[in-house]
């Protein structure tokens, strides 16, 4: 790259009726010392190329300083309320995961063995984190939603996909994000994912924040609310494969859902979801990328297989995205699973990189977790 100076013009010219003396302090406050000359002449052909790096621009410790100064007065803590927790530092760097996007029939008790299988499979290829896809167990109706429900607080014989979810996470000894199904609670009735720890417990349980209705004239036309109830509260879980935060389906829609989770040190955040042919070519990857790189943090999603014969009918396209907003690996729509690998030390990497939770603007926005700041009375 060749950079130019431009010759100066007659500086009387640019300074008139000012005698020399006085043209001298003029120009002493526009230009470096070193032009303070009777005569002042063009700089010469100056040649850079591309990697010649600034030391004074980059590199200086007054620039870092003066940065740190700009960052500071912009209160980037208190774009965070409360403050944004340091990230912990997860149990394990690098670890498998697997998505298993799996095909769903009618067949309740086919669909529970089925994902039985799915979760075996992936453990025997060394993955320590099984997500499944959003109601696995059931079609993806609001007229099944009341005949497939399992009451997950009962348990045993009332809710026998919930108890294949906790006997596999125990025997396999690995974590599992149990995609969504139908709970039952009570009059109520919720799309719910359960976390299940290397010992079968129980470690969270998300219900669908933000239901699922649409109305898109000529396309889709949707409505969870007819029969589900809205999840109130949002989900983070310390496991033994890192700090993950729970979103389902149109959960992903909502940044302020993933950057409350990042907020709160989440390394991964899984959204079990079933997007549709309408949106699904549109937003599905495009959301995934926007939250894995607005919140510097992975993100993974896991569909179901895609059936035209079923009165919904999901896009597919399970993926997992890294914290640059990288696909790091994905599929089509066919029934398959994706085992990938997690490499949490890239986080920090990512965020040294691009520092943005010390740029915020505290001064002019705020997220507010109320059931952070409410525990905290």
């Amino acid at each position: 790259m060749l950079c130019y100076a431009s010759p100066s013009p007659n500086p009387q010219s640019l300074l008139p009726n000012r005698s020399p003396n006085e043209m001298r302090i003029a120009l002493s406050q526009l230009r470096p010392a070193a032009l303070l000359t009777s005569s002042i002449r063009p700089l010469p052909l100056i040649r850079k190329t591309p990697t010649t790096p600034n030391p004074y621009l980059v590199r200086s410790p007054l620039h870092r300083l003066r940065l740190t100064t700009m960052a500071s007065a912009y209160k980037p803590e208190d774009a965070r309320v409360p403050p944004a927790v340091e990230l912990p530092t997860p149990p394990v760097t690098k670890f498998k995961i697997a998505l298993c996007q799996l095909s769903v029939t009618t067949d309740k008790e086919r669909n529970i063995q089925h994902a039985r299988k799915a979760i075996e499979e992936a453990a025997g290829k060394g993955a320590q984190l099984v997500v499944l896809p959003e109601i696995w167990n059931s079609p993806y109706l609001s007229d099944s939603f009341p005949v497939y429900a399992e009451d997950i607080e009962a348990g045993g014989d009332a809710a026998p996909s919930f108890s294949m979810l906790s006997e596999a996470a125990r025997q396999l000894k690995i974590t599992i994000v149990g995609g969504s199904i139908p709970e039952r609670c009570g009059d109520h009735l919720y799309n719910t994912c359960c976390v299940f720890g290397t010992d079968g417990h129980l470690m969270g349980k998300h219900r669908k924040i933000h239901l699922f209705d649409i109305d898109i004239p000529g396309k889709i036309t949707f409505m969870e609310s007819k029969t589900l109830t809205a999840g109130q509260v949002p989900t983070v879980v310390d496991t033994e494969v890192g700090r993950i935060g729970i979103g389902i389906c149109y959960d992903i829609r909502f940044q302020e859902l993933a950057m409350l989770y990042a907020a709160r040190g989440a390394h991964l955040i899984c959204y079990p979801g079933a997007f549709n042919m309408t949106t699904g070519p549109l937003h599905w990857e495009l959301l995934q990328r926007a939250r894995a790189a607005d919140n510097q943090l992975y993100v993974a999603t896991c569909s179901p297989a895609r059936d035209t014969s079923a009165g919904y009918i999901a896009w597919g396209h399970s993926t997992l995205v890294g914290p640059f907003g990288e696909v790091l690996a994905t599929t089509e729509h066919e029934e398959t699973m994706i085992v990938a690998e997690i490499d949490y030390s890239l986080i920090e990497q990512r965020r040294t990189h691009l520092p943005l939770g010390k740029q915020r603007r505290g001064d002019l926005y705020q997220l507010v977790d109320l059931q952070r700041l409410s525990a905290q009375k």
